[in-house]
C-alpha cells in the first residue's frame, strides 16, 4: 500500500496541476496568436491600381502583381474564361504573373489566393491611358478657383456613364522609387468627374462614345511641375545637364526635384496594361526651349522603356499662348520646340490649341478643345478609324518671289482657312531681323505673304508672341501651330 498523501503533498500536487493547466492554457494562446498573425501576413495586399471598380487593358498579357505569405502560392482566377494562373511568392512575400484579357466587356470577377482568398469585383476590360501633366491636366471639370471649364455644369451632369471609370493619383513624391500610391478607381458619376481631369474626362469620353468599349483613365499629374521630376533616374543618361538628385533625406523636398514625382506617382503603376498616354505639361519649363525639345522625347522614351511594352501611343497638348508679363523668353519658342519634338518618335503627336489661349488666365476654359484633339489623334492613330482629321497642318516650304513669300503646307487635303476673317497673325522680316506685320491670303493649301515695311524678306513668323489668338486653321477645323522660317538665335 502506498503511504498516505500527507496535506502538504497535496497543496503541493493541487499547485502543480494548476499550474501545468496555466502553462497549456497559455501555450495555446500563443500558438492562436502566432497562427493568427501567419493568417494575417499571408493576405493578399494589392497596390491600389488593382481594386474594385478597375478597367483592364483588352487582348493583352496584362500583369497583376502584389504581397501575399512568404513562398506561398499565389492562384488567380478570372470569371470572364474561369481559368487560374499561379506563381510562387518570393522570400519577402512579393509575386507577379500575367492574365491573358478577353474583347472589351464585364463586368467580370477576379479571385485570388494564397489560402485565403479575396475578390476584385466589377472589373471591365477595355482601353486603359495614362493621363499627366502639370495643372491644365490637374484641373478638374468643375474647374479651380475664379477659373471655369467651359460647359462644365453640363458635362457633369450627364457624366454617369458605367464603361468609363477613373482613378487619381494622389500626390507625392520620392527620392526612391516606390511600390505603390494612393488612389482608387471611381465609376463615372457627377461627383467623381466634377473633381477629375477635365481634359483626361473629355478625351475619355470622346473615345468611349466612339469605340462603344469600356475606357478606365489614370491620371497622374501636379500642377506648376517642370517634365523632370516625371523622369525616371535612367531616363536621364543623355541629359548631362541635368543634376540627379542624391538619394538622402530631405526636408522639405522640391517637386521640381529630377525623379521624384516618376518615383512616386508613375513608378507604382509601370506595367500595369495600357493602350497609351496622354500629356499635358510645359509651362514650368518654357524658358528652357531648347532642353524640352529634347526632354519630352526622352519622357516618352523613359516611360516606355520602363514599361516594357513597345512604343504605346503618346499623345501631348502644346501649350496655349498666355501673356506671362514678362520681359524675357516668349513662350512662342517652347510652343516651337513642342511642334518639333512631334517628328522626334514614331507613334506619337500633338494637339493645337492655338485658338483656345486666354491672355489673363495659364489654364483655357475650353479643356474640350484639348481632349477632343487628343481623342482625335487616339482615334486615327491608335484605333485606326479611317476618315478622320486629327492632325494640324504644318508648314512645308517657303519661296520668295519679288517681295512675296509664299508658304506651302502639308497636312492640308482641303485647304487652309481663316473662316472668312482677316489673317493678322503673320509678320515678315529683311536681313535686320526685325519683323513688321504682313497681309496675308489662303489659296488651296498655300499662304502669301508681303509688307510694305520690308521690300526684301527672308523670314516669315505666324502667331509668333506670348500670347496670340491664332486665326488660321485647316478646313476640317484644327488650327496651324505658331510657327517661324527662320533659325535665328532665340532672343532672351
Amino acid at each position: 500500500m502506498r503511504p498516505p498523501i500527507s496535506g502538504e503533498g497535496i497543496i503541493q500536487s493541487f499547485i502543480l496541476t494548476k499550474m501545468k493547466r496555466i502553462a497549456l492554457s497559455f501555450l495555446t494562446i500563443l500558438l492562436v496568436m502566432v497562427f493568427s498573425a501567419n493568417q494575417v501576413s499571408a493576405d493578399i495586399k494589392l497596390p491600389a491600381v488593382f481594386c474594385d471598380n478597375m478597367v483592364m487593358q483588352q487582348q493583352t498579357e496584362a500583369a497583376i502583381w502584389g504581397k501575399a505569405g512568404k513562398n506561398s502560392t499565389v492562384k488567380v482566377t478570372t470569371s470572364w474564361n474561369n481559368k487560374s494562373y499561379s506563381t510562387k511568392a518570393s522570400a519577402e512575400g512579393n509575386w507577379k504573373l500575367k492574365v491573358t484579357t478577353p474583347q472589351a466587356g464585364g463586368p467580370y470577377e477576379i479571385t485570388i489566393s494564397d489560402g485565403k482568398p479575396m475578390k476584385l469585383k466589377n472589373v471591365l476590360i477595355g482601353e486603359v491611358w495614362v493621363c499627366s501633366g502639370q495643372s491644365n491636366m490637374e484641373m478638374p471639370t468643375k474647374g479651380f478657383g475664379n477659373q471655369p471649364v467651359t460647359g462644365s455644369s453640363d458635362a457633369i451632369a450627364l457624366s454617369s456613364n458605367p464603361n468609363i471609370r477613373l482613378f487619381t493619383v494622389k500626390r507625392a513624391s520620392n527620392l526612391e522609387a516606390q511600390d505603390d500610391f494612393s488612389g482608387d478607381w471611381k465609376l463615372c458619376e457627377p461627383e467623381a468627374v466634377g473633381n477629375f481631369s477635365a481634359t483626361a474626362y473629355f478625351f475619355g469620353r470622346m473615345i468611349q462614345q466612339a469605340l462603344k468599349v469600356p475606357v478606365g483613365l489614370i491620371c497622374t499629374s501636379w500642377s506648376g511641375t517642370r517634365i523632370e521630376p516625371w523622369m525616371s533616374e535612367s531616363g536621364f543618361k543623355n541629359f548631362d545637364w541635368v543634376k540627379l538628385p542624391e538619394k538622402k533625406p530631405v526636408e522639405n523636398l522640391s517637386v521640381q526635384t529630377p525623379t521624384v514625382l516618376f518615383n512616386a506617382m508613375v513608378n507604382p503603376m509601370v506595367g500595369y496594361g495600357i493602350r497609351g498616354a496622354i500629356w499635358y505639361q510645359g509651362e514650368s519649363n518654357r524658358k528652357e526651349p531648347q532642353e524640352y525639345q529634347k526632354l519630352l522625347p526622352g519622357l516618352i522614351e523613359n516611360w516606355r522603356s520602363v514599361w516594357g511594352i513597345g512604343d504605346f501611343p503618346f499623345y501631348y497638348v502644346q501649350i496655349a499662348p498666355f501673356d506671362n508679363k514678362t520681359n524675357g523668353l516668349s513662350s512662342a519658342y517652347l510652343r516651337e520646340a513642342q511642334l518639333k519634338a512631334s517628328n522626334a518618335l514614331p507613334n506619337i503627336g500633338m494637339a493645337c490649341i492655338m485658338d483656345a489661349g486666354e491672355k489673363e488666365c495659364i489654364h483655357p476654359a475650353n479643356k474640350e478643345a484639348a481632349g477632343k484633339r487628343l481623342a482625335l489623334l487616339a482615334m486615327a492613330q491608335a484605333y485606326g478609324i479611317k476618315g478622320i482629321a486629327c492632325q494640324s497642318p504644318v508648314l512645308k516650304e517657303m519661296k520668295i518671289t519679288e517681295g512675296v513669300a509664299k508658304l506651302t503646307f502639308d497636312r492640308a487635303p482641303l485647304g487652309l482657312t481663316s473662316y472668312g476673317k482677316d489673317l493678322k497673325c503673320f509678320e515678315v522680316a529683311g536681313a535686320d531681323k526685325q519683323f513688321y506685320p504682313a497681309e496675308a491670303s489662303i489659296s488651296g493649301s498655300n499662304i502669301t505673304v508681303k509688307s510694305a515695311s520690308v521690300k526684301e524678306p527672308v523670314a516669315v513668323r505666324y502667331a509668333f508672341k506670348d500670347f496670340i489668338v491664332g486665326d488660321l486653321f485647316s478646313t476640317e477645323g484644327l488650327p496651324v501651330s505658331s510657327f517661324r522660317t527662320d533659325e535665328w538665335e532665340i532672343e532672351k
